[in-house]
C-alpha cells in the first residue's frame, strides 16, 4: 500500500480564494474493501507557554483557565483556524471493494477569506457527529468552543519559535477500512500560506516620523606648548576655536502615513537632518558616518491567560562606514531651520528579506513591527594625509542617535481582487438578513386550546431548542456571510516571492496536546 498527494500546478505558496486542487494517488497490492476516502484541509495556529513561579498566594490559588497545571508545566492551545472536510469516495455512498493497482481521487478545496473558529456555527456542526453525515470521524468542535477566539484573516504560515509557536497549513487524507481491528490509512502534505493584503488606504502627503536633536560639546582652547628652541607657542588651530559656536542639528527619519511597508520591496524611508543653530565656516560642518536600518518584529504568543512578546530583528542596512561621509549641510550661510535631505543611495534598494510574514492578528498569535535605525554624526574629519603627532590635527567629536518609528504594518503585497475593493468602495454589498420584528401585545394571535399547541409556530426570535417540538434537526452550518460573498471572487494573480516557512513538511516542534 502506498498513499500520495499530488497537487495541480502548486505556486510558491497559496493565498486567500485560491483553488487547491489534486488528487489522491492510492496504490494497492492486494483487493482492499475501503469504507470512505476523506481529504481534509487544515490550518492550525498552536502555541505553548511555560506556567510561570509566582511568590503571590492569591495569583497561585486563582483558577486558571482549562489545562494550565502547576508551575513548571507546559500549557498548550490549538486554534482551528480552518477546516474543511471533502469525502472523495465512495461518491453514490456504496463503498465496493478495490482490485490492485492504482486509484485517484480529485479533491478540490477553496481558500476562504478569514479563519473558521470564531465561528460557533461552523464548530457546532463539527461535535463529532459527523459533518457529511457518512459516519466517519470529524474534529471535536467542543474544544474550539471553550477558547477564546477573534475573526480575522487568515494569519501567514509562521515557524521559528520552537516549543513556543508556529502556524502551519497541510491536506490531509483518511482512508476508512472496515473492521475492528483494521487501522485507517492517513497521510498530509504541508503546502506555505500567504495572505491578501487588507484594502489600502488612500495616499496622503502626512508622514510618520521620529526626531532627536542634538548640540555637541564646545571644543576645549589650545594650551600652551613648548617649541623645539625652547619658547613658547600659543597658537591655536581655527578648528579649536573657543569663541566657535559648536554646531547643533535635528535629525529625523519620516515614512508615509499611514506607516505600511511592502514585502520585499525598500523602505520609503526619508532621513531629513534640519539646522538648529547658524553656522560661519566650513569647519563647523557635521557628516554622517555611519548608518544602521533594523526592522524588528515582536510576536505575541498567549496561551490562555499567559503571554510572552519574541523579538526578531531584520538588518535592512549596516554600513558602519559611510565613503565617503555625507556632508549634512553644504552651505554654512544657509538659514536657521534649513532642511536637507539625506540621498537614499544607501538603503534605495534594499527590499524586505522575503522571510518577513506580514502582520497579522489571530486568536493567540500576533505580530506588530517597528524601525529603529541608528545614525552616526561627526563634526569634522580627520585631515588626509596629516602628521598623526602634530597637534594641529583636528579631533572630531562623534555622536550616535537612536531614532525608532513605532506602529508600523508590513503588508504582503497581495492586492485583494478588484471586484472586493470596488465593493467596499461603492458599498454595493447585498444587505444582511434582518431579524423579524417582534408582534406587538395588539398583533399577538390569541391563546390555542391545549390540545392544539403543538402546532403553534416558534417566535422567529426565540426558537426553540434541538430536541423539543418544532425544533429544525441539525445540519451542517451554512457558509458565512463573507464565505457566500468569496465564492464569486476569483484569487489573485500577482504576489510577491515568499519564503515563509522553510520547510513546511517537516515535523512540528511543538509539544503534544494534553487530552
Amino acid at each position: 500500500m502506498s498513499i500520495r498527494i499530488a497537487l495541480d500546478n502548486p505556486p510558491e505558496f497559496y493565498t486567500n480564494l485560491d483553488y487547491i486542487s489534486g488528487r489522491v494517488i492510492l496504490g494497492l497490492y492486494r483487493p482492499e474493501t475501503i469504507g470512505n476516502v476523506i481529504v481534509k484541509l487544515e490550518g492550525e495556529s498552536r502555541t505553548a507557554l511555560t506556567m510561570p513561579a509566582t511568590g503571590d498566594r492569591d495569583e497561585y490559588n486563582r483558577p486558571r483557565a482549562p489545562g494550565a497545571g502547576s508551575v513548571g508545566n507546559v500549557v498548550t492551545e490549538n486554534h482551528k483556524i480552518l477546516y474543511r472536510v471533502f469525502q472523495v469516495y465512495p461518491d453514490d455512498g456504496a463503498a465496493l471493494p478495490l482490485q490492485p493497482g492504482q486509484h485517484e481521487f480529485k479533491f478540490n478545496f477553496k481558500l476562504p477569506l478569514n479563519n473558521i473558529c470564531y465561528d460557533e456555527k461552523a464548530m457546532g456542526a463539527l461535535l463529532g457527529l459527523g459533518g457529511l453525515g457518512s459516519g466517519f470521524r470529524t474534529m471535536d468542535g467542543t474544544k474550539q468552543l471553550m477558547l477564546q477566539h477573534v475573526k480575522a484573516t487568515l494569519p501567514p504560515s509562521l515557524t521559528g519559535f520552537p516549543q513556543e509557536a508556529e502556524i502551519r497549513y497541510y491536506i490531509k487524507v483518511t482512508i476508512q477500512r472496515p473492521g475492528f481491528f483494521r487501522e485507517n490509512w492517513r497521510y498530509q502534505v504541508g503546502f506555505k500560506f500567504l495572505p491578501v493584503e487588507p484594502p489600502r488606504p488612500p495616499k496622503t502627503s502626512q508622514e510618520a516620523f521620529a526626531r532627536r536633536p542634538f548640540t555637541f560639546r564646545p571644543r576645549a582652547p589650545t594650551h600652551q606648548r613648548r617649541s623645539l628652541f625652547g619658547g613658547r607657542s600659543s597658537a591655536a588651530s581655527p578648528l579649536e576655536d573657543p569663541n566657535q559656536m559648536p554646531p547643533s542639528i535635528e535629525m529625523s527619519a519620516r515614512i508615509p502615513f499611514p506607516s505600511i511597508l511592502t514585502c520585499n520591496e525598500p523602505l520609503p524611508l526619508r532621513l531629513i537632518a534640519r539646522k538648529l543653530a547658524p553656522t560661519t565656516t566650513r569647519d563647523q560642518q557635521v557628516y554622517l558616518t555611519a548608518l544602521e536600518i533594523v526592522l524588528v518584529g515582536y510576536t505575541l504568543v498567549r496561551v490562555h491567560n499567559l503571554e510572552n512578546t519574541e523579538r526578531t530583528s531584520w538588518v535592512i542596512l549596516s554600513a558602519p562606514q559611510v565613503s565617503p561621509p555625507i556632508t549634512l549641510y553644504d552651505n554654512p550661510a544657509d538659514p536657521v531651520n534649513a532642511e536637507f535631505e539625506v540621498p537614499p543611495t544607501l538603503w534605495k534598494d534594499r527590499r524586505l528579506p522575503n522571510t518577513i510574514a506580514p502582520s497579522f492578528r489571530t486568536c493567540n498569535i500576533a505580530r506588530r513591527y517597528e524601525i529603529e535605525i541608528k545614525l552616526t554624526l561627526s563634526w569634522g574629519l580627520p585631515l588626509p594625509g596629516s602628521n598623526p603627532f602634530s597637534n594641529q590635527k583636528q579631533v572630531p567629536q562623534s555622536i550616535t542617535l537612536p531614532l525608532k518609528l513605532s506602529k508600523v504594518d508590513v503588508f504582503s503585497g497581495i492586492s485583494p481582487p478588484r471586484e472586493l475593493l470596488n465593493a467596499l468602495a461603492a458599498n454595493s454589498f447585498p444587505a444582511r438578513p434582518q431579524l423579524p420584528q417582534r408582534p406587538t401585545p395588539q398583533q399577538q394571535p390569541p391563546q390555542q386550546p391545549p390540545q392544539q399547541r403543538l402546532n403553534v409556530i416558534a417566535d422567529p426570535l426565540y426558537p426553540p431548542q434541538l430536541g423539543t417540538a418544532g425544533a429544525a434537526m441539525f445540519e451542517e452550518a451554512p457558509p458565512s456571510y463573507d464565505e457566500a460573498m468569496a465564492d464569486s471572487l476569483a484569487g489573485p494573480a500577482a504576489r510577491p516571492a515568499y519564503s515563509g516557512v522553510t520547510a513546511e513538511n517537516a515535523p512540528s516542534t511543538m509539544p503534544p496536546e494534553k487530552s
